[in-house]
Parts: structure tokens; C-alpha cells; sequence
């Protein structure tokens, strides 16, 4: 059985690469081991959160940087 993860409670963070407004910008959570809840940053209490695995995350990170 799958549960879905709470995210009530997380603590979010964008990039260290954001120009620090509020554009263009998703937030992460590195609260839930084993995944990666991204969200829209413009949108916080309503926007949608995604979900990747961990390994998943770290591949699309690796492609981005290279």
C-alpha cells in the first residue's frame, strides 16, 4: 500500500541559482527521504506538488548541469 506523503508541515527552499524574486522559480523539500516534492514557488498554498524519487531527481539534476 502507498501513502501519500503530508506536506502540511514541510520546509521548502529554491534554488540556490534563483535571482531571489518571484519568477520562474519552483521550491524543494529535502524532508522526505527517499523523494522530492517540488512545487511552483508563485503558487505555494495551491499550486500542485510533484513528486519524484530521489535517484530520478538526482539524474534530472545531472542532465541540467551538464
Amino acid at each position: 500500500m502507498t501513502r501519500t506523503p503530508e506536506f502540511s508541515t514541510t520546509t521548502w527552499r529554491k534554488s540556490s541559482y534563483s535571482d531571489g524574486g518571484d519568477n520562474n522559480c519552483v521550491e524543494v523539500s529535502d524532508d522526505h527521504p527517499g523523494i522530492v516534492p517540488v512545487r511552483d514557488s508563485k503558487r505555494p498554498d495551491d499550486s500542485p506538488v510533484l513528486v519524484f524519487t530521489a535517484t530520478s531527481w538526482t539524474s534530472f539534476l545531472a542532465g541540467i548541469k551538464s
